[in-house]
């Protein structure tokens, strides 16, 4: 029963509740802790998302929410479900007393907090501000929070929250000086009035940083050498590095050209050094060639110990070595200036002392020449040449061709006589791991007959296979009875070489590539003749999407060829196809009469028979047949699930799916709608079940499924359904059969319209 708000209980101020459809009785007994004691917990109640109760955890007071008119009727959700990802948002601050600061007696610290009107729950944080030397971020984390005494068992709610307001939150006071958007929009139309936003003070300690930071700039503005801070190079060049390539020229006994990259790291002047090792070079190892460090210009040797430090002894006063006392020079005469490599010293062609050892630079990165042109006003960067003398072997030169190999010897493979040759302890061939895991499973099967001067191998009926993952044929020879031939395996699988070649030489040589095959062609495999004569379904539709690799499955060039050997008695060819003459809008014609046509005008040498069937594929007049799935065997199977698992109220979850979704009301809804609702309230519906479900529901001219079908369509309690047995849905529901009779009657309207002959002829003659 509903009532109006500070009415008595009175015949006449009471409405009955028509939507509201369960009345359970509520738990008065708990077990808590290990406890039974006397539940008094209130659950929330059924809110409407638009209505004038705003906190589900604390129910409005009469006089907080009066209204004179009857509540509409409407649908009630819980409160976690209407008010939900809704949060209010206030702005507030408050003031932390500080002792060690004598300026400042407080501090300002804003803050954020968060009522998150689902639960109830609170949330305060605080944004992190740079430089403030205080731990920022969540101050309260989410949770219910009480008031403060003596309304301690109460907790806060939307009531307490509001602009130009104080709030208690344990033991720290916030004042709250705005809010956002949505959250004064919101109190708005639960009716609480909601102030101005208030200015927040200032912060005395940012004031005074401020101040500090300005004294600064002034100070360092008036004098005339500004004092530049030792760290200062490290923090405005970390990970600056300018990148140069080099070589050294090492001309000893057993020296070559040593190829340098030279790292100069600008955050503290340092250069570090490493080595190139080219290929087959036979250096292994570290690959450092001078460590990080700063790189003098001028080495005379090592120093000797004591002979350089950083201060001058002059004298030791002393007699034991308790009372000894040094002398030392103020002035530091002996030190000995050294000076070190900079960024001014490095560019290309200039010559570098690394201990003796001279260390020219060539080239360097793209970073190093933007640094340059910007500081130095640098604009020629023109790499030089490395010296010739090298020792990287002429295999890695000019490959494994420039190299003269001995003839092959008929063991192995051509690959692993090449590795023998090449090193001293041989490797096994490398495999294209690419190409073999793009193309894994991918096979192409073609029909073959076998060109024998034996007349019973005229008969014989061969697979051929061609493996696109590594470019091996396999051969079988399907077996008849009473033929004389035993069926099977006829060729392993295997690279086939082209016929022609020289078998001992010392070049590699070229086998069969898929383009070798197709529907017409005769090829010559181990001493064999094979005259392809069909291949299956899922090579004609791989050629066809590969029209670059297949030149017999490139429609564009077929219908060249065609358009140019017809336009002279363009006439003619489409009497010779269609003798009547009767064009229509929609005329086709058989396969058979399109090949005679074609290649009365083609010869077979210039027209394949792949490419005609190419032709009457594509331009294919058949379909394929509806889908087979009966409506009532259907949601027999949907029932049948839905018993299996125990799901009494699917009706009910679609349904509150629906008013989510659905807000309002439309009668018809699209298929990703209805996909996405079926399998939001998981059910125990496959996905094979799932699209057979949507393709038996009732459609309307759009192509929308209409609600109320499928509302019916899950009535558990309706006896139209009849029982049926469990069965294999995805193959035994509705049997989905792939199409696979395609070329055999052709749309000759739509042929002659991609040859556009016809408009040709119509401006000839005008």
């Amino acid at each position: 029963m509903l009532r109006l708000p500070g009415m008595p209980l009175l015949p006449g101020a009471q409405f009955y509740d028509y939507s509201k459809r369960r009345h359970p009785r509520q738990q008065s007994l708990m077990h808590y802790q290990g406890i039974q004691m006397l539940s008094d917990r209130r659950e929330p109640e059924l809110v409407e998302p638009n209505g004038i109760l705003v906190d589900p955890k604390c129910p409005p007071a009469p006089s907080q929410m009066n209204t004179l008119w009857a509540p509409k009727v409407i649908t009630k959700l819980p409160p976690w479900l209407a008010y939900d990802k809704q949060v209010l948002c206030f702005n507030a601050y408050f003031k932390e007393n500080l002792t060690e600061i004598y300026h400042a007696p407080y501090q300002v610290r804003k803050v954020k907090i968060y009522f998150y009107l689902e639960d109830g729950t609170m949330q305060v944080t605080e944004p992190k501000v740079e430089n403030s030397g205080i731990p920022q971020g969540c101050l309260v984390h989410r949770q219910r929070i009480p008031k403060s005494p003596p309304s301690d068992r109460e907790f806060i709610s939307i009531f307490d929250l509001n602009v130009d307001s104080d709030v208690q939150i344990f033991d720290r006071n916030y004042h709250i000086s705005g809010c956002d958007i949505f959250t004064r929009q919101f109190l708005n139309r639960a009716g609480i009035a909601v102030p101005e936003t208030q200015q927040e003070p200032n912060d005395p300690t940012t004031e005074i940083r401020k101040r500090s930071g300005l004294k600064q700039t002034a100070n360092a503005s008036a004098s005339a050498l500004p004092k530049r801070h030792s760290f200062a190079q490290f923090l405005e060049f970390d990970r600056h590095v300018l990148k140069f390539q080099g070589y050294w020229n090492d001309r000893s006994e057993y020296g070559d050209v040593r190829k340098l990259e030279i790292c100069y790291y600008l955050a503290d002047d340092t250069i570090d050094i490493k080595e190139k090792f080219p290929k087959n070079s036979g250096r292994e190892g570290p690959s450092t060639f001078l460590r990080r460090g700063k790189l003098p210009k001028e080495f005379t040797g090592l120093q000797l110990p004591g002979q350089q430090t950083s201060v001058t002894l002059l004298n030791v006063l002393g007699s034991n070595m308790r009372d000894v006392r040094y002398v030392a020079d103020p002035l530091n005469t002996g030190k000995k200036q050294i000076n070190y490599y900079t960024d001014q010293d490095l560019q290309i062609g200039a010559v570098l002392n690394v201990f003796r050892r001279a260390v020219v630079i060539t080239s360097c990165d793209q970073f190093t020449q933007n640094y340059y042109r910007e500081k130095y006003g640098i604009q020629d960067f023109t790499p030089q040449p490395l010296p010739e003398f090298s020792d990287v072997r002429p295999s890695t030169q000019g490959g494994v061709h420039n190299r003269r190999l001995p003839p092959y010897n008929g063991w192995g493979s051509y690959e692993d006589s090449e590795g023998n040759c090449l090193t001293v302890e041989p490797k096994p061939p490398h495999a294209d791991f690419k190409k073999l895991m793009q193309f894994d499973g991918c096979i192409l099967r073609f029909g073959a007959k076998l060109i024998s001067a034996i007349r019973d191998n005229l008969d014989r009926n061969f697979i051929i296979s061609y493996f696109l993952a590594d470019d091996t044929v396999q051969i079988y020879e399907v077996a008849r009875r009473n033929s004389g031939f035993m069926g099977g395996e006829f060729l392993k699988r295997a690279r086939v070489p082209l016929p022609g070649q020289e078998k001992y030489s010392s070049k590699r040589p070229e086998y069969h590539k898929a383009y070798d095959f197709f529907i017409g062609s005769t090829l010559s495999m181990k001493d064999h003749i094979f005259h392809i004569v069909s291949a299956d379904e899922f090579t004609l539709i791989y050629m066809e999407q590969h029209p670059n690799e297949f030149p017999v499955a490139n429609i564009r060039s077929i219908m060249q060829k065609i358009r140019d050997a017809v336009r002279p008695d363009y006439k003619e060819f489409v009497l010779s196809c269609k003798p009547d003459g009767d064009l229509g809008e929609y005329t086709t014609i058989g396969y058979e009469a399109l090949k005679s046509a074609l290649l009365s005008y083609l010869s077979k040498e210039s027209l394949l028979n792949h490419e005609i069937v190419t032709v009457c594929r594509y331009f294919s007049a058949e379909q394929s047949p509806p889908p087979n799935c009966d409506r009532n065997r259907v949601r027999a199977a949907a029932h049948l699930e839905l018993k299996r698992s125990l799901c009494n109220n699917a009706e009910e979850m679609i349904a509150l799916n629906f008013s989510h979704i659905n807000p309002t009301c439309k009668p018809y809804l699209s298929k990703a709608q209805i996909r996405s609702t079926l399998r939001g309230c998981r059910l125990p519906f496959s996905l094979e079940l799932v699209e057979d479900i949507l393709q038996v529901l009732q459609r309307n001219s759009q192509g929308e499924i209409e609600v109320r079908d499928v509302l019916d369509f899950f009535k558990m309690n309706a006896n139209d359904v009849p029982d049926i047995a469990p069965l294999n849905i995805a193959f035994e529901l509705c049997p989905k059969l792939p199409f696979l009779h395609k070329g055999n009657l052709v749309d000759f309207t739509w042929f002659l319209a991609y040859l556009g002959l016809e408009e040709e002829l119509k401006k000839s003659n005008n």
